[in-house]
């Protein structure tokens, strides 16, 4: 076999190696929601609530609230309080309180889970920090609120909801802002 023969052969083994790692990124997608659907974990809350706000004062769910910081996220991030119980059906609101201990504006962004995975579909919000991007500037301290209802249809045998929010630092994504010249 010639040198040009064993080139071409690496060349094409190369090729058909980078086809096969684009799919599998593009695989990737759908194979974090069905597993995480398998194991019950980062529920997507549902969308806006569409039913008639009816209350059942007979039931009460714990909500439980967490706060954590992704790698490398310096800012203090915590909920006003750890838990709550709620009446499916009413809207409840719970503050978040986040802080930039740094020297320099920050932006933020906020990404939901909700545990069981069964019971995201229940949980509504109507408004919340989540939906866009946070700048802090130094040292500045914001209450964010986060205001929801729990489905009066949320399924029996769910006694204890958990609403976690991983705190991202995008300050790197952003475009930097252009400084006005004198």
């Amino acid at each position: 076999m010639s040198e040009a023969m064993g080139t071409r052969r690496l060349v094409q083994r190369l090729l058909l190696l980078v086809a096969v790692m684009f799919g599998f990124g593009f695989a990737l997608v759908p194979i974090y929601d069905v597993m995480c659907q398998a194991f019950g974990i980062n529920g997507k809350t549902a969308g806006a609530y569409q039913g008639t706000q009816v209350v059942d004062e007979m039931r009460q769910v714990r909500l439980q609230f967490l706060a954590t910081n992704a790698a490398g996220m310096v800012w203090e991030f915590r909920p006003l309080a750890d838990e709550i119980t709620v009446h499916p059906g009413a809207s409840h609101e719970m503050l978040f309180v986040a802080h930039n201990p740094t020297d320099k504006p920050m932006t933020a962004q906020a990404v939901p889970s909700v545990a069981p995975s069964k019971a995201a579909a229940y949980f509504h919000k109507t408004e919340c920090f989540c939906f866009t991007q946070q700048v802090l500037q130094p040292g500045e301290r914001v209450e964010m609120p986060v205001r929801f209802i729990v489905d009066k249809d949320l399924p029996q045998d769910v006694k204890h909801l958990t609403l976690a929010y991983t705190l991202f630092d995008i300050t790197a994504r952003k475009p930097p802002v252009a400084q006005a010249t004198p």
